[in-house]
């Protein structure tokens, strides 16, 4: 059986996949382009391929294991036609994302941007703004595996942690979660916003101007799940009329953020390259999701972490 991986994970894990009974192919994500030789592959283990490569060529293509979470960059529309298999990262970057999601909410709230700026004026001063997570309520929109793992590291701060997602289904380590519909009235009560629902057509623009108008003039929005679930335009302008405490923005409707932006400028907020997933483990975590998977193919088992095409997750 053939598999085409457009990542090497060094020879001893290759090796790894070799001895489950693959063919591989290797080939650069960023130069790939169809050949005659990929007519046979039957898996692909990828990030984001599509925009050279061509699948519909690939006549024997059965599965698509990606190195994502997110899969706004797949051609959906073949995959469905052909109806190929779809698995992605899920759970392998969260522990990174949930410190990165309470790195930023003591950031914010203990003033470490306007005190990195002190020193580098050399400037010794006092600021007696400095707030407590302690009993702070914490919604996060979304209750996945980056959702779970923040709530899951909450717990310490003794916050109240809610959450929301399609029919308000209880999920460990919140409090309670609301349904979608609910969204509205659980903005109004947060004190901090985690956006880390996935992207989708129904969520395009989900934190709009009313939503935005609904949060708290004192409370703080994270975003680690993907740009365009803000409406960036009316996040600048509402950030503009003092109405947030803060942002911390790791994702944005255009990537990179143009150098033009508003945001840059912004004193409270965070600005990181899309960078929360990072940690030293995240290749092994991935390889580890990717060869369980492709053992499970091989012996013909249900496959981990399968996207629904239709619901975009």
């Amino acid at each position: 059986m053939k598999a085409l991986f457009t990542y090497n994970y060094g020879e001893e894990k290759m090796e790894a996949i070799r001895k489950l009974g693959y063919e591989i192919m290797m080939a650069n994500e960023k130069e790939i382009a169809y050949t005659e030789d990929m007519s046979e592959v039957e898996v692909l283990v990828c990030y984001n391929p599509f925009n050279t490569l061509d699948i519909n060529k690939m006549e024997n293509l059965k599965w698509i294991q990606l190195s994502s979470i997110g899969i706004d960059q797949t051609p959906k529309e073949i995959i469905k036609k052909k109806e190929i298999q779809l698995t992605n990262n899920k759970g392998g970057y969260s522990i990174p994302m949930g410190e990165w999601v309470l790195l930023k909410m003591l950031e914010i709230y203990k003033k470490s941007y306007k005190f990195y700026g002190q020193q580098q004026k050399k400037l010794w001063k006092i600021n007696t703004g400095l707030l407590e997570l302690y009993r702070k309520r914490i919604g996060f929109i979304g209750t996945g595996s980056i959702a779970i793992e923040s709530a899951k590291r909450l717990q310490g701060f003794e916050a109240h942690v809610v959450g929301v997602n399609t029919k308000g289904t209880k999920v460990q380590h919140f409090e309670k979660c609301y349904p979608i519909d609910k969204l509205q009235e659980v903005l109004k009560t947060c004190d901090i916003v985690v956006l880390t629902i996935p992207y989708t057509e129904k969520t395009h623009h989900l934190i709009d101007k009313e939503e935005l108008k609904s949060m708290k003039k004192d409370a703080v929005l994270i975003n680690v799940s993907r740009g365009s679930i803000i409406n960036e335009k009316a996040l600048i302008e509402h950030l503009k009329e003092g109405e947030l405490m803060g942002a911390a923005l790791d994702v944005f409707e255009e990537e990179p953020l143009a150098i033009d932006s508003e945001l840059w400028g912004m004193e409270n907020v965070i600005i990181t390259p899309h960078n929360s997933w990072i940690s030293e483990m995240r290749h092994e975590r991935r390889f580890r999701i990717i060869y369980e998977n492709m053992k499970r193919y091989k012996e013909k088992e249900e496959l981990i972490n399968t996207v629904d095409i239709a619901k975009g997750y």
